[in-house]
């Protein structure tokens, strides 16, 4: 399996850190690196660790519910059934900073295997944390804004994430704008600003040791609709996706950027059975995977959003997904799995391979651990940019 460069940018850290909770240093360079000793060494121990956990467990590994960043007893409840279930980590919503390191942490202290900790941050944490640093939304990027500036901030959002125990922002998004629903959030309509800026965040991101998961795979930029309420038609030409949508998403695969979330979007173009891309094998498999040539993490967009109604957690996965999130019900997510494989809908192979992808990238992250604890969340760094980012100098 091939790691992604970018992502192996951070790991001359571990070989320095001093340890500490969950997370990791930052480093300089922006150059890509060779695949090292150190990820042979992470291979071996998550073929290891694969090799001795059952059906349920890895169906588990998968699955990565939400939760509201509130640190109140219903979160407790969640967190130790999750942690029992031995769920792949969780995606945290709406709530407070404070709250959010707490369930960070205790999911870590609570679970068998170390788990991702993600949240939805496409323009800050301020996004879903009511008293973290704010930036503008992406649409409010000024537009001169540099590579450089937008390597920063993913730098600065990175070391936000770390400060909370935080190792995976769902970001950046990579959607071109045409003035649809996705206008607010996308970096524009010109899909070589969109591939620059975009890129140079991730990067920062990914420098500062916190995933970059770049979204919404093939493109949601000429979505009429919202698929949070409703499966949306994507009705461009193959000529238009190759050209316009799918052109950020090339360049952050040959980059070797680490992982990328899969809409709810029909593309009659790409999927003649017109099935929503987070389900669809055309999607996953035949172009991002064996066309694009990814070998990162693929996400799905979350499954409790009614553009999913209809389609489990088992079409996900054999549609060549790794990772689920948000399912309505995370138990019998994991059922579906089990039973998909038992049935012989899934490989046992297959599963595997998305278990084994899985752990490398949490082996990968979680060498060294140095912690960012003593750092307050704001910082004059983070005004700086959020006043950059707006062109205010």
């Amino acid at each position: 399996m091939r790691v992604s460069a970018f992502w192996m940018i951070g790991l001359f850290v571990f070989l320095a850190a001093c340890g500490g909770k969950g997370n990791v240093g930052v480093v300089d360079s922006m150059a890509p690196v060779e695949v090292s000793d150190l990820t042979d060494y992470a291979m071996r121990q998550a073929d290891s660790l694969l090799s001795g956990m059952s059906l349920e467990q890895k169906a588990a590994q998968i699955f990565i519910p939400a939760m509201y960043a509130r640190a109140d007893a219903e979160a407790f409840s969640l967190l130790e059934d999750y942690a029992e279930a031995g769920v792949g980590g969780v995606l945290l919503l709406k709530g407070d900073s404070e709250s959010a390191s707490v369930i960070a942490d205790t999911i870590r202290k609570m679970s068998a295997i170390s788990p991702f900790v993600a949240i939805d941050a496409e323009w800050g944490l301020a996004m879903r944390l009511t008293d973290a640093p704010r930036f503008p939304v992406n649409s409010g990027i000024g537009g001169e804004v540099s590579d450089t500036l937008m390597y920063d901030y993913g730098r600065e959002m990175a070391r936000e994430c770390r400060r909370l125990g935080i190792n995976v922002v769902l970001g950046p998004v990579l959607d071109i704008s045409d003035g649809g629903f996705i206008s607010k959030r996308s970096l524009g309509s010109d899909p070589e600003r969109v591939s620059r800026l975009s890129l140079a965040y991730a990067r920062g991101l990914v420098s500062g040791s916190v995933m970059s998961v770049a979204k919404h795979f093939p493109g949601h930029g000429s979505a009429s609709g919202d698929s949070h309420k409703h499966k949306v038609m994507i009705e461009r030409s193959l000529h238009s996706l190759d050209s316009l949508d799918l052109r950020p998403f090339r360049e952050y695969v040959d980059q070797g950027l680490p992982a990328v979330m899969v809409g709810h979007l029909a593309f009659p173009a790409i999927d003649p059975e017109m099935l929503p891309a987070a389900v669809s094998k055309a999607v996953i498999t035949d172009l991002l995977r064996e066309d694009m040539g990814f070998n990162g993490l693929v996400f799905t967009d979350a499954l409790n959003m009614a553009g999913s109604e209809g389609y489990g957690a088992d079409m996900a996965v054999a549609a060549g997904a790794d990772i689920v999130l948000a399912p309505v019900n995370t138990r019998e997510g994991i059922r579906q799995v089990v039973d998909a494989v038992n049935e012989g809908r899934i490989k046992v192979a297959d599963l595997d391979s998305h278990v084994r992808r899985i752990l490398l990238y949490k082996f990968l992250m979680n060498f060294g651990n140095e912690s960012e604890e003593e750092s307050p969340l704001d910082s004059e760094e983070a005004r700086r940019i959020s006043r950059m980012l707006r062109q205010e100098y």
